[in-house]
């Protein structure tokens, strides 16, 4: 007799193996040793064991096996009454597996083993060779074990012939319906109340970098299916190593979950008598209390758990040097140009020494600047390659005291190791290390997304468009052998869950040639900029995708705009204004979704604190203070503590000055297009501020109540669809410049250089504008309203932003109601006759035509004249003296 089994607690993988294996041994009986997990036995109970013919170990005769068909387990301590079968002498021995053997496995005559995600894979495979075809329930029961066993195709265990063989059942009438329903299940009361006693129990232990989730509980009965728990537990708390260990009677039941490669759960739990794949494993220990469990654990965790992080992963490149024949002066400037403390010295391409800025600074002090850097360098040092391993380095910088490590390749210096760095990846809660050729990403505390998390960030928020542009971007950049990352703001809004489109590309490499190679093969074109390494790609609809090389900028003095020179992205993230725009994600096809963050903006996110990355970045930009103002009150976060202390140190030290008056006003023209300025404006005026671009700009001012009508105009405006453009930002502008008097906004413009059609409507028109509304509020006071006609020669010279300030600046409804008629129902109406049939009326063209339109126009206005019929006897009657 054949029979088909599989291991103890068995899950969908083994129920949907047993069936592919009845295919290719029909006459074999399918039998489960012992229990199932709860989720297969309620299934198993409803349908699949009169469905498919299952049979209990009871309906056999154990003696009568001469052949036994094992799936999904080559243990025998796993098989429960088959052991003792498959140790009998004359029973021929098949295995089909996706476990790899350990010590003390069963050996087959047959075997059929692959390190896939599923023993359904492997069946899959042996059929389509086999060219067998399955019923559309055969196929849902193993695409139930296929997405069970990989996690729905996401554990890293996952393989191409994962993919494969889910193509292979879905073509066959799998119902992703069933499984959808089945793989998810509803928690009994009592696994309730397992999971929030797991919730409160659970702890980090980290090895060696990687941090694991341990969680346990207890209970005097048995409940079924803990697996589940441990998923819920795993996602909720987005966990990438988890154990749970839950006593239940005289048992202690260990149930694990691995997401990274250098956690193996399987052969961790094989400590235990358990068993298991690398992603998922359990076992049921008799012989230790829980207690006994939870401290042996941790031992056999160190034991198995070894990460290969590198020198690779930490260090930066490209490295800035200076030659061995270079004046100390030089490195001077260079170290304090990069704001960085140590330098390595090459003769040509070797290095040959390192110099810290400490010894500099002394070198300078005792007049040796205009010395060679030879005669000063440190030349006994250490120096590692990207393979050395961090044990070894982590050893080197503690015993040697070397704070500055040069990373050499084939002779040639590929980057460096500080001891900052090895500080940060020791404190660092992301313990994987990255995959070949990718860098280590640190977070410095906060919440650390994944980039599983990130994609489906990008899915789940963002347009079909901008998911398909990232994709090619990335693709791009494979072809080139450049890294290509989305960086800032656009980050920032993702994680913020914020719509932001705006794409800011950073190319390792060179952005220019990226951007006309991206051009070449899709429909936008590409406007360079090579003197700064950028590019503009410009789409038809005028959506536009910045690329830029990464670069790292210096200031030769505070205020100035940088110099820029090529950098890694690393670097290039170091010159960005605050740590949430530090953030980047790598559009690289093998590393797509992973997030850099080197500074901590995760974390500043998580606290909504908006912080500077050093102590000088005001002074070298003093802009800053009106974009950390701005991003403060868009995001609703808080200036960080210190952060607020230096701004606040640069105002004081009038650093504001220093910057050229167009680039403040591009800071006051983003604030003014903020949807809610007036947050912004006051922050600015709290912070003293303002009154660096006049000093009659102070906090004592209230905008409040001129900001909101300015709001309540524009909006009414906005709901007009008149398809006359109005500056939003310029109505806002008006209103908050508003305290000035005439000579006061005449030195704005000049400190602010803005351009003269705006100057124009700031001076000319806001003075006249301003002696109009007096004269309308001394109308309204007098009870006398105006013709219509008087308020279009009084409106008709104004822009559109200078009646809606006037607008808001009025506190007379009767007068907002006069400048509202001008705007709907005047400001557009012009009389019916024409030059051309006052030529047919007789009159000899010439000036009075202008005078005869105007007259016209405003009988119109005034309703003297409404018609053709009325305008032509107007003409006739008053002009008659004209007509020939």
């Amino acid at each position: 007799m054949d029979v088909i089994t599989t291991h103890i607690n068995a899950d969908f993988d083994c129920l949907g193996s047993m069936i592919a294996a009845r295919r290719l041994y029909p006459e074999a009986e399918m039998v489960f040793p012992g229990g199932q997990e709860r989720s297969l036995r309620e299934f198993f109970l409803k349908s699949a064991q009169y469905a498919f013919g299952f049979k209990r170990v009871r309906d056999i005769n154990l003696k009568d096996i001469t052949r036994l068909i094992l799936v999904d387990v080559r243990q025998a301590s796993r098989i429960g009454p088959f052991a003792a079968v498959a140790k009998r002498r004359g029973v021929e021995i098949h295995i089909y597996d996706h476990h790899a053997a350990k010590a003390g496995s069963l050996h087959g005559t047959v075997e059929h083993v692959d390190p896939v995600g599923s023993t359904v894979t492997v069946f899959c495979h042996l059929l389509m060779e086999k060219n067998i075809e399955l019923t559309a329930d055969e196929a849902t029961m193993m695409m139930l074990g296929l997405y069970e066993d990989t996690g729905s195709l996401t554990f890293h265990t996952t393989t191409v012939k994962d993919y494969q063989a889910a193509a292979y059942l879905l073509s066959h009438g799998a119902n992703l319906n069933i499984v959808a329903d089945l793989i998810v299940q509803e928690l009994t009361p009592d696994q309730v109340r397992l999971l929030n006693d797991l919730i409160a129990s659970k702890s980090i232990l980290n090895i060696r970098g990687i941090n694991v989730a341990l969680a346990h509980a207890s209970i005097n009965h048995f409940v079924g299916d803990i697996a589940t728990l441990a998923h819920k537990l795993k996602d909720m708390e987005n966990l990438d190593v988890l154990f749970i260990m839950v006593r239940m009677e005289r048992r202690v039941f260990m149930v694990a979950r691995s997401r990274l490669k250098e956690v193996h759960v399987g052969e961790i739990l094989q400590e235990f008598g358990g068993g298991g794949h690398a992603s998922a494993a359990s076992c049921a220990v008799r012989d230790l209390t829980l207690l006994q469990v939870l401290e042996k654990l941790p031992a056999v965790l160190q034991q198995h758990i070894q990460p290969q992080w590198q020198v690779r992963h930490l260090m930066s490149t490209p490295v800035k040097s200076v030659a061995v024949t270079d004046p100390i002066a030089m490195a001077h400037q260079t170290l304090s140009r990069y704001n960085i403390n140590t330098i390595p010295v090459l003769s040509k391409d070797e290095v040959v020494g390192i110099i810290s800025r400490q010894l500099i600074d002394k070198a300078v002090y005792h007049g040796l600047k205009d010395q060679p850097v030879s005669e000063i360098m440190t030349s006994d040092f250490h120096q590692v390659t990207p393979e050395t391993s961090i044990d070894t380095l982590k050893a080197l910088i503690i015993e040697s005291n070397q704070r500055f490590v040069p990373v050499v390749e084939e002779g040639r210096l590929a980057g460096a190791v500080t001891r900052t760095d090895l500080l940060r990846h020791l404190a660092s809660s992301v313990g994987t290390p990255p995959r070949s050729g990718e860098r280590s990403l640190v977070s410095r505390g906060g919440r650390s997304y994944k980039a599983a998390q990130v994609q489906r960030l990008i899915r789940n928020r963002l347009p079909k468009r901008i998911q398909k542009l990232l994709a090619e971007l990335g693709q791009v950049g494979d072809e080139l052998g450049v890294g290509v990352f989305v960086v800032g703001g656009f980050v920032r809004d993702l994680l913020l869950d914020k719509e932001n489109f705006d794409l800011d590309i950073v190319i390792e490499g060179d952005g220019v040639v990226f951007a006309e190679t991206f051009a070449r093969d899709s429909d936008c074109r590409v406007r360079c900029h090579r003197k700064f390494g950028t590019a503009v790609l410009i789409y038809p609809d005028d959506f536009k995708v910045d690329i830029a090389s990464a670069r790292m900028e210096y200031y030769l003095q505070p205020g100035a705009l940088p110099d820029v020179e090529h950098a890694s992205v690393k670097m290039d993230l170091s010159r960005r204004d605050f740590t949430v725009n530090t953030l980047a994600i790598s559009l690289n096809s093998n590393s797509f979704g992973e997030l850099l963050d080197y500074y901590g903006g995760q974390r500043d996110i998580d606290d909504k604190a908006l912080r500077v990355l050093h102590n000088l970045s005001f002074v070298e930009d003093p802009t800053r203070v009106f974009r950390a103002v701005r991003f403060e009150q868009r995001l609703g976060f808080q200036i960080g503590k210190q952060t607020e202390h230096l701004l606040n140190s640069a105002v004081r030290l009038g650093l504001l000055e220093k910057v050229s008056g167009k680039r403040i006003f591009n800071e006051l023209f983003l604030i003014m297009n903020e949807p809610q300025p007036l947050p912004a404006v006051a922050r600015l005026a709290r912070l003293d501020v303002l009154r660096y671009l006049h000093p009659a700009l102070t906090s004592k001012v209230d905008y409040s109540n001129f900001f909101d009508e300015a709001r309540r105009a524009t909006d009414w405006y906005d709901l007009l669809y008149t398809g006359r453009p109005c500056e939003r930002w310029l109505c806002y502008f008006l209103v908050f410049t508003s305290v000035l008097d005439q000579a006061g906004i005449r030195t704005l413009c000049k400190r602010l250089q803005i351009l003269p059609r705006h100057k124009a409507i700031l001076n000319q028109q806001r003075t006249l504008a301003l002696g109009i509304l007096k004269r309308l509020e001394r109308r309204n006071k007098d009870m006398r309203p105006p013709r219509a006609s008087s308020l279009y020669r009084w409106f008709q010279p104004f822009s559109t932003e200078i009646l809606l300030f006037l607008m808001a600046k009025t506190s007379k409804e009767q007068v907002r109601q006069w400048i509202s008629r001008y705007i709907t129902h005047l400001r557009d109406v012009q009389p019916i006759l024409s030059g051309t049939d006052l030529e047919k009326l007789g009159i000899a063209p010439g000036p009075i035509y202008r005078a005869i339109l105007d007259d016209l126009l405003n009988a119109r206005l005034d309703e003297r004249a409404v018609t053709a019929e009325e305008e032509r006897a107007m003409v006739q009657h008053k002009y008659a003296k004209h007509i020939v």
